[in-house]
């Protein structure tokens, strides 16, 4: 079964670098994204664009907005980007280098870190955001839950945030990364509810096979498929591994242990092309 995996990373973050070399395993790099797509039969992987200066590190508000996948100077095959927002730079000209970007083939959506950045997805300094996502047909994806950084704020990156903003913005499609994890319960409500919401099954777990198996014993997970058995919209699911955090393929084994066989395609494959509809050119 061929899979697109909807959230991965290929930045220059320190985090994600000790992440590959201490927990994970990974070999962080072009190269070592390929073999792992090769290996796990990845038709094409979405970046979430994010970078640091080395002064702040992320979350940085002096970062450049819209932020890229700057790991190395270009891109490996069959990979697309969501440029990430810097709230703090979205006076005319970083809405208009954003636009610019929205015009890129390779560039099929539009990141906003909720938590890491202090804005509610309702603020109305996001709003000119919506507005290119609309004239674009692109959607917006959201961090959500837990946050990477002790510096973020969880308030802001609560899933049902999100509500609102998915009422509010209807001729928007909006995908909730991580499911809203730990709230997941809550993440599955907004996706039952609001047609133009989706959600990624990525980040659930940070390290190597041994790390993921071990996650699947016990009662561990027992939220995670609480939610996804009460949420039921497998046709909004999109699995993402969130790599550098964890090997694609293991990933994918693990979060297809928690989705039913029969939703598989759908979860892997047939989500994620219709929702970011324009990586068709590159699977």
């Amino acid at each position: 079964m061929k899979i697109i995996d909807a959230h991965i990373h290929f930045s220059d973050i320190e985090t994600f670098k000790y992440t590959a070399r201490k927990l994970s395993h990974v070999d962080y790099s072009g190269k070592g994204l390929t073999k792992e797509m090769e290996e796990g039969n990845i038709a094409c992987a979405i970046g979430m664009g994010v970078t640091e200066t080395p002064k702040m590190g992320f979350p940085d508000h002096r970062a450049s907005s819209p932020m890229g996948l700057d790991l190395e100077d270009s891109l490996p095959s069959k990979v697309a980007v969501c440029p990430g927002v810097n709230p703090y730079l979205l006076d005319q000209s970083g809405l208009d280098r954003l636009e610019k970007e929205l015009q890129k083939p390779e560039v099929v959506g539009i990141k906003i870190y909720l938590g890491y950045y202090p804005y509610y997805a309702t603020d109305e300094i996001y709003q000119p955001v919506y507005d290119l996502a609309a004239a674009y047909n692109v959607p917006v994806v959201f961090h959500t839950g837990d946050t990477y950084s002790e510096r973020a704020l969880l308030k802001y990156s609560h899933p049902l945030t999100l509500d609102e903003v998915a009422v509010m913005r209807r001729d928007v499609n909006f995908m909730m990364a991580h499911l809203g994890d730990p709230w997941v319960l809550t993440g599955a409500e907004i996706v039952y509810k609001n047609p133009n919401m989706y959600a990624d099954l990525s980040g659930w777990v940070v390290g190597t096979k041994s790390t993921l198996d071990r996650k699947l014993e016990g009662n561990y997970f027992d939220h995670v498929r609480h939610a996804l058995t009460y949420c039921g919209h497998y046709e909004k699911l999109l699995f993402g591994s969130d790599w550098p955090l964890a090997p694609i393929k293991d990933y994918a084994e693990f979060i297809g242990a928690l989705v039913p066989e029969k939703d598989h395609e759908d979860v892997f494959y047939g989500n994620a092309k219709r929702l970011f509809s324009k990586i068709n050119h590159l699977i």
